[in-house]
């Protein structure tokens, strides 16, 4: 700070630098549940901020009750502490997490991992029941798919099958 309050050029290029170099490290933080997914790419990073002389890396879980939260939290303070050994987590449960927050990057690793991404936006509550959603093959692209179970290894997903080429496939729920 100077004499006036304001921050010099200097003081607030290191914090920017620093701000930056912390997210650049939690770019290899990955989902423990996707571990083809950054947390960047599911949108569980929200953001690194400079708060009081050090960084705080904020995170909203995928729901409130997720036990991969912990994993999480901890993975990305072990990575930000490695630039920054006075950084913190905070949990920022409002607003809620949505699928709307996931990347197209991160869209097209799950197809390509055998996932169907999210179909449609997060306000589309047919995903409890899988009433008129059709759901892509993320395998062979037929449309003719069938829902098993609203429920999948995850309470994120739902559990799906592909009359074209039966395979079987998880389909992430729009939340």
């Amino acid at each position: 700070m100077t004499e006036f309050g304001a921050k010099n050029d200097l003081e607030h290029n290191w914090e920017n630098d620093l701000v930056k170099a912390v997210k650049r490290q939690l770019e290899d933080v990955m989902d423990p549940e996707l571990p083809f997914l950054s947390i960047s790419d599911m949108g569980i990073l929200r953001d690194v901020i400079l708060e009081d002389g050090h960084t705080v890396c904020i995170l909203t879980p995928t729901y409130s009750g997720c036990p991969a939260t912990d994993v999480i939290s901890k993975d990305v303070l072990a990575a930000a502490q490695v630039v920054d050994p006075s950084s913190e987590i905070r949990i920022a449960m409002a607003p809620a997490w949505t699928t709307d927050w996931i990347s197209e990057q991160a869209r097209a690793k799950m197809t390509a991992n055998g996932i169907a991404p999210p179909v449609g936006e997060s306000h589309d509550k047919a995903f409890l029941t899988g009433d008129g959603k059709i759901i892509p093959c993320p395998t062979c692209k037929s449309l003719d798919t069938k829902l098993i179970s609203p429920f999948g290894s995850t309470a994120c997903k739902a559990s799906f099958k592909c009359n074209a080429c039966l395979e079987p496939f998880e389909h992430f729920k729009c939340i």
